[in-house]
């Protein structure tokens, strides 16, 4: 080996996995699913202080727990805003309805 060859550097792990996730085509299949920790920014605070997203079917159902009947009533009317919303988030563009239910337990 001679003095001017380089040896190869440290990799970070990040990239590595990346690369994985991205060469067995896993990372297609859960890009949609960040959608669920977009879900709060998205929303924003007050919204999502009584919401939690939980779920993203493969037809494009976000399921959505809300803490009250009120608040349900209140977000359906809002579905059309807060999709607009999601769509601008990475995995949001999946998403083509809400279904909200109401939580058991928080």
């Amino acid at each position: 080996m001679s003095e001017n060859a380089k040896k190869p550097g440290p990799v970070k792990l990040g990239d590595v996995l990346a690369g994985f996730l991205q060469s067995k085509g896993i990372t297609e299949r859960i890009e949609p699913l960040r959608v669920l920790e977009e879900w709060p920014v998205a929303v924003g605070p007050t919204v999502a202080a009584v919401t939690r997203a939980l779920q993203l079917d493969q037809q494009g159902t976000l399921i959505v727990d809300v803490r009250t009947h009120a608040w349900m009533n209140e977000l359906s009317l809002l579905e059309p805003e807060l999709l607009r919303a999601l769509r601008t988030r990475p995995g949001g563009d999946k998403v083509r309805q809400i279904r909200w239910r109401l939580a058991r337990s928080w």
